[in-house]
């Protein structure tokens, strides 16, 4: 289950040096040691505080989208949700997160991102809010 942090605590300014150079993930390339400037990753990350909330995501429905178990999510909730979003939704009182598909006629889904997790499909028998729209996801490796 999803539940909201407060947002205050990652709020203050903490700009951090921006190395100016692309790292790699193939094989490594000689570079030169230089520094572009400064990011302050909250303005970065979270362009509309007063609509953004921090979730911690429980489960492995996501894992196909690189979101795992204890990551955590950045949901803003002014973003309009399209086809193709990781969204945040409520269904049956429950948050969950899952990618939104919209289809024809305008009916909805709500698809895992693994495949041992059934599709939500949205309709007057299994209604659905989206409750906002997955901006950014980061975890802690060490």
């Amino acid at each position: 289950m999803l539940e909201p942090m407060p947002l205050a605590p990652f709020l203050t300014s903490l700009p951090l040096p921006l190395h100016g150079r692309w790292v790699p993930a193939g094989f490594p390339s000689p570079a030169d040691d230089y520094l572009e400037g400064e990011i302050d990753l909250g303005p970065f990350l979270i362009e509309r505080p007063a609509s953004t909330f921090i979730m911690r995501v429980s489960g492995q429905s996501m894992t196909g989208a690189g979101i795992l178990d204890g990551d955590f999510v950045i949901v803003d909730r002014s973003v309009t949700a399209r086809s193709g979003h990781v969204v945040v939704a409520s269904c049956n009182g429950d948050l969950t997160i899952k990618r939104l598909h919209i289809l024809a006629r305008g009916r909805a889904v709500l698809r895992a991102e693994h495949p041992d997790f059934p599709e939500f499909v949205i309709c007057e028998e299994t209604p659905a809010e989206v409750w906002g729209v997955v901006v950014a996801t980061f975890r802690k490796t060490l």
